[in-house]
């Protein structure tokens, strides 16, 4: 059996994978239900198995994982978050043109050496007073 080329997230494995990994993310948030969603599984399926030894591609289902949306305020379906040294670094909302993702893609690895360095990092301690 093949290995699958997008790998499935949860709130769970959510920090290990993406934040705390050691390879450079790109994140579909996706809904069973999404027309758009599905429209666009396909292009970055193909995608993951294109970019396969350069950068992790994962998707996490948004109705079964609240904690991973609202860390980060994701509002609409599909969205592609991009994360380098468990940073976010670009977002693209909406089906797009699957090209768009494909260049994103490829911005993304060429400055993921130091993009994480570059981005501001998150303090999840903020609490609520």
């Amino acid at each position: 059996m093949a290995e699958k080329s997008v790998m499935d997230l949860d709130d769970t494995s959510w920090e290990a994978v993406v934040e705390k990994g050691d390879k450079p993310v790109v994140v579909m948030f996706y809904d069973q239900l999404c027309v758009h969603c599905m429209i666009m599984m396909p292009h970055f399926e193909k995608y993951a198995e294109d970019f396969k030894d350069k950068i992790l591609f994962a998707r996490i289902d948004v109705t079964r994982n609240p904690l991973a949306v609202s860390r980060y305020g994701v509002m609409a379906t599909p969205t592609f978050k991009f994360f380098c040294g468990g940073r976010p670094v670009q977002e693209i909302v909406g089906e797009i043109y699957p090209t768009l993702l494909k260049k994103t893609t490829e911005e993304a690895l060429e400055y993921s050496k130091d993009c994480g360095s570059r981005s501001t990092p998150i303090d999840y301690n903020i609490g609520y007073a």
